[in-house]
């Protein structure tokens, strides 16, 4: 006689529903440099990755700066964007904001204040802004969840 086990399939659902945070950056520091100063203060390893490219004006395509770390044993994931690509801007309505940092934490509420503040402690970032992408309505918001 075989012993028949019921076997139950999940599908996990990953992808635009993935839980994030975004906080808009003011820095007249370049990319590159933001992000090694980020590097320093949370011991990550952003590394720069391939642009992320948005359809603009007239066919042509805007571009805009990416780093990101994927690989911490912590659970924290941190993606960094440029929010300008020459005279135009990924998020319009955030036209004050030089950067926008997409977070990954596990356990959200603790750690998120004790980021932002590390952020600020940073010398060349001149102000940090949590942003409420619910209420946020933008086009380009979109490309953010990729």
């Amino acid at each position: 006689m075989k012993n028949t086990q019921k076997i139950t399939r999940l599908k996990l659902n990953i992808g635009e529903d993935t839980d994030y945070t975004l906080l808009g950056i003011v820095s007249s520091e370049p990319d590159y440099k933001l992000s090694l100063s980020l590097n320093k203060k949370f011991s990550i390893t952003l590394k720069n990755i391939s642009p992320l490219r948005i359809p603009g004006d007239n066919n042509t395509e805007l571009t805009f700066s990416m780093f990101s770390n994927n690989e911490d044993p912590a659970g924290l994931f941190f993606n960094l964007v440029s929010n300008r690509s020459g005279k135009y801007f990924l998020i319009s309505k955030l036209k004050n904001i030089d950067y926008l940092l997409q977070l990954q934490i596990p356990e959200k509420e603790a750690k998120l204040s004790r980021i932002v503040t590390d952020i600020r402690e940073i010398e060349t970032v001149t102000a940090v802004f949590n942003i409420d992408t619910s209420t946020l309505k933008d086009k380009n918001l979109h490309y953010l969840k990729q």
